[in-house]
């Protein structure tokens, strides 16, 4: 049997209901049989979380990678000691909580691009406790890209069959408009070709999303149809890839889930994230393209309203978990 995998998941912000769904989805077997995974966070915040879901298991502090056993019972919590969990309240935007959680999300890129873990499932963050704690980048990607030096990098979230690829996220809506660019567009359809190809489609079928309703009908409701995303897709199509579009909005999804694409590239954040949410939200995951290592993530928020209660659903990290795994272990998405 191939060794397992080690996997580290972040806590997110402690304030949130990060350590949670990390401890339900660290409850069954299947975790520890297909992985070694670790929490890179807070012990006393894991231990918390632990008895909110009335779990038998325990977390065990681990302060160097070497003593991560990846054992059933046992979560091991790569602990910096940087946070003082008594310090923080469920619920609560806190800078202290902020500073904690991005602290933890640089340790993991530190051990994934040496090498010591093979992958990387994260919690979610709350922006603005980060933003208060100092840092400017507003999610996990931006960190790691800040990190890692890289240039190209993309969001995609997968649920079920959908696959979506976002030219853009963290952007108001205006500013996402003056980034559909022919350069833009070109760059997240080669992204997505070559990655899908490393994953092994031989030829990955990519719709592109029209920006505009209806593709722009000729012209009537925009120009950013015609002038780069139409050009961009005729590019690709010349170096070979089998990119198809733009597309208007309101069909390509569909046409996805249908099976005419293995993958879509939306034009920004609410473009593509509302088709995956309404297909399959409960089983939806994020995967970074681009970055020198994998990175899952569940597809929610802190949830601040319910943290601390014992409600949060777990199934999005365990989903994140299983891709992250299959990556690590076949290359393949599952």
């Amino acid at each position: 049997m191939a060794e397992r995998p080690l996997v580290a998941i972040t806590m997110g912000d402690p304030a949130g209901i990060g350590a949670e769904v990390t401890a339900r989805a660290l409850q069954g077997d299947w975790v520890y049989q297909k992985c070694r995974p670790f929490v890179i966070g807070s012990t006393a915040a894991m231990a918390a979380a632990l008895r909110i879901v009335e779990s038998a298991s325990r977390a065990r502090p681990a302060f160097a990678i070497e003593e991560v056993e990846g054992r059933s019972g046992i979560v091991d919590v790569l602990d910096l000691e940087t946070l003082d969990f008594a310090n923080v309240e469920y619920g609560k935007i806190s800078p202290v909580a902020g500073k904690a959680s991005v602290e933890w999300i640089l340790k993991a890129g530190e051990l994934a691009s040496q090498g010591l873990v093979q992958a990387i499932a994260t919690a979610p963050i709350n922006k603005e406790s980060c933003s208060l704690a100092g840092y400017n980048d507003i999610g996990h990607m931006e960190i790691f890209q800040r990190q890692t030096g890289v240039k190209n990098v993309a969001t995609m979230l997968i649920a079920d069959v959908l696959r979506v690829v976002h030219l853009t996220t963290h952007r108001s809506l205006r500013i996402a408009c003056d980034y559909v660019t022919k350069e833009n567009v070109l760059d997240k359809i080669m992204l997505t070709d070559n990655v899908f190809k490393e994953w092994g489609f031989p030829n990955p079928r990519i719709g592109v999303a029209a920006l505009n309703p209806h593709a722009s009908d000729g012209g009537l409701l925009g120009e950013e149809e015609e002038q780069q995303i139409a050009p961009a897709v005729r590019d690709a199509r010349a170096a070979g890839i089998a990119a198809t579009g733009p597309i208007p909005a309101d069909t390509v999804f569909n046409q996805a889930i249908d099976g005419k694409y293995d993958a879509v590239i939306a034009m920004y954040h609410d473009q593509g994230h509302i088709p995956i949410k309404v297909h399959d939200w409960v089983h939806s995951v994020s995967v970074n393209l681009g970055l020198p290592f994998i990175r899952t993530s569940v597809d929610h928020g802190t949830a601040f309203d319910i943290a601390g209660k014992g409600v949060a659903d777990s199934e999005s990290m365990l989903e994140s978990i299983k891709v992250a795994v299959s990556l690590a272990s076949d290359g393949k998405l599952p």
